[in-house]
């Protein structure tokens, strides 16, 4: 049995490839990688966001270039587990532009975050308005990254 959706075939996956490490990549010269013409590549792209395989096409900005040095993660425990309680927990953590990433987890926390500040007196005043301000969360625990040793947005592919 496939790991892939049916849905997804080699040339599919040839153009993901690509499309992962540089979307900008001109149609026409993935065409050319794939075996493909322009106008077909740009049939199963459009398909491929329209199906939610590619989720989006942003620029990725390194943080520190433009005042977020601070990478944070954070172990968040809620006090209740109630369905309601963890889905406005969700819509908080995710509505905050410093939140980068929200992962509702299984273990000790129910929440881990990815967050960058620019300096700790902008993650206090954070822990202020999502963590102290909530009468939700039991507690939450602090790790602050010394180096971005590896950070990807890719998933390998086979092919």
């Amino acid at each position: 049995m496939s790991r892939w959706p049916a849905s997804l075939d080699s040339f599919d996956l040839a153009i993901l490839a690509i499309l992962q490490r540089d979307n900008t990549t001109p149609q026409r010269l993935i065409g050319e990688a794939v075996n493909l013409s322009a106008p077909a590549v740009q049939r199963r792209i459009n398909r491929m966001e329209q199906t939610g395989v590619i989720a989006g096409n942003v620029a990725i900005v390194e943080p520190a270039a433009v005042g977020q040095s601070i990478t944070i993660f954070v172990e968040v425990e809620l006090e209740s587990e109630r369905t309601e309680l963890i889905d406005e927990a969700k819509r908080q953590f995710s509505a905050e532009p410093q939140v980068q990433q929200c992962y509702y987890v299984t273990g000790e926390a129910d929440f881990i975050l990815v967050i960058t500040v620019a300096d700790m007196g902008a993650y206090e005043a954070l822990t202020r308005k999502l963590f102290f301000g909530s009468n939700n969360v039991r507690k939450f625990r602090t790790f602050v990254a010394m180096d971005r040793a590896k950070v990807g947005l890719t998933f390998p592919l086979p092919g």
